[in-house]
């Protein structure tokens, strides 16, 4: 073979070498660089910070835009920011079904509609949203009430939360949440704390009923959600004052019971039991001293799936607490 042949052929062995090695010296740095990314994203999500996590979002989707899991979380994002109309339109030009973006189009359906039907009076942490025509004592009333709260919980858990929460304080029942849930139930927090009008009429029952949902307010906005519905409902009774009665006859509830929504249940006698369990649970904790704020931001960075981790230094488990409550 010449030796000029053999030379152009190493050239090209040469260059295609260094060629392969760039690839893949670029490939890994996107790589690096959409991990890096993925993290700092679910550090915005952890935090609430909405714009920080869409803008990410839509880097990620610009080198995979037919990835169904971002564009899911994009759709969630966009509903937590409250750019409602801009979340339905997403979903909207998704090309493939699922439940759980019917769900999010259905709630930013919701949210939209009573952000354009809803009147509204703010006050300095909360923005009271209500249709009909309820009275000027009972709207300044419900304010003052959340107002008193919000500071007596942020002492509780030093954490006072960055937005306006808001509570619906609703006449028609469209504007309940919702419209599955079982009749015993009469208030909700699901994003906003929403209030019977009707329950105004009774100072000793809605000022618990704003105080309970406001702490789902507060744990939701440490936690987004990451905490074991037991602890969750627990620590709600707890601060709403709520008393520990005989315990409910029968088997006590499962710890897996103890995690689902409580206001799915239908039966009020069965809700009743996991809401006493979840009170006694709670209330052994206090007998060991474990503090609501230090277990709650544990559970922010470890998530619900933590709660034994966080139990741990005191010698206890969710499956501990259970047990010693059932005896």
């Amino acid at each position: 073979m010449p030796k000029i042949l053999l030379l152009i052929i190493l050239v090209i062995v040469a260059l295609f070498g260094a060629s392969v090695i760039k690839d893949k010296a670029d490939e890994k740095k996107k790589f690096l660089q959409n991990e890096a990314l993925i993290k700092q994203t679910n550090d915005c999500l952890n935090q609430g910070n909405w714009d920080c996590a869409e803008k990410n979002v839509l880097t990620l989707l610009k080198e995979t835009p037919n990835d169904t899991n971002l564009q899911l979380h994009l759709a969630g994002i966009l509903l937590e920011k409250g750019s409602y109309i801009d979340c339905i339109e997403h979903i909207d030009s998704l090309k493939f079904q699922s439940p759980t973006a019917e769900k999010i189009k259905e709630k930013a359906t919701q949210l939209a509609k009573e952000e354009g039907e809803l009147q509204i009076e703010d006050s300095r942490h909360f923005r009271l949203e209500f249709d009909g025509t309820p009275s000027k004592t009972d709207i300044y009333e419900a304010l003052t009430v959340l107002e008193v709260a919000y500071d007596s919980l942020g002492r509780l858990f030093n954490f006072y939360p960055e937005k306006r929460i808001h509570l619906v304080l609703y006449q028609s029942k469209e504007f309940q949440g919702s419209s599955s849930r079982p009749e015993w139930v009469g208030a909700i927090f699901d994003g906003k704390l929403r209030i019977s009008l009707s329950a105004m009429k009774h100072r000793e029952i809605y000022r618990p009923m704003i105080i309970h949902e406001l702490t789902h307010a507060f744990i939701h906005s440490i936690t987004l959600g990451q905490i074991p519905l037991w602890l969750n409902e627990g620590i709600a009774q707890e601060v709403d004052g709520s008393e520990l009665s005989e315990r409910p006859a029968g088997a006590p509830p499962t710890l897996e019971a103890l995690t689902h929504s409580f206001v799915k249940v239908r039966e009020r006698e069965t809700a009743l039991k996991l809401y006493w369990y979840s009170l006694a649970m709670v209330k052994e904790m206090l007998s060991a001293s474990i503090h609501f704020s230090d277990l709650v931001k544990i559970l922010q960075i470890t998530g619900e799936k933590g709660i034994n981790e966080a139990l741990s230094p005191y010698g206890l488990s969710a499956e501990k607490l259970l047990e010693k409550v059932s005896h």
